[in-house]
């Protein structure tokens, strides 16, 4: 399993509010159908592969040039863990809870 963590951010933007920019890209994700988790800071996904990965964040980067901006600036953190199955986002999160007293 695959999970990366990634931010699309719109440059020379009108206003400071990117709620628009951030759904565009967001829908583009839940469209895709892989599981996502939208946080306050950015988007974290789930793939199979870095293929399918990586052609939803380019299809999200896209989706905020048709929101009406001409640079976007994206932030893109990816774990490729191929040595454990399943280390999905929330089994990643359970591990560390698991510690934590």
């Amino acid at each position: 399993m695959i999970t990366c963590d990634f931010a699309i951010l719109p440059v020379g933007c009108d206003s400071t509010e990117c709620k628009d920019y951030v759904a565009a890209a967001v829908q583009v994700v839940k469209d895709s159908g892989l599981n996502y988790e939208l946080t306050g800071m950015g988007t974290q996904i789930e793939a199979e592969d870095l293929k399918e990965l990586y052609e939803v964040i380019a299809k999200a980067q896209e989706a905020v040039f048709d929101v009406g901006v001409g640079r976007v600036y994206s932030v893109i953190k990816v774990d490729d863990r191929r040595d454990m199955e399943n280390r999905t986002l929330d089994a990643k999160v359970k591990t560390v809870e698991k510690i934590l007293k």
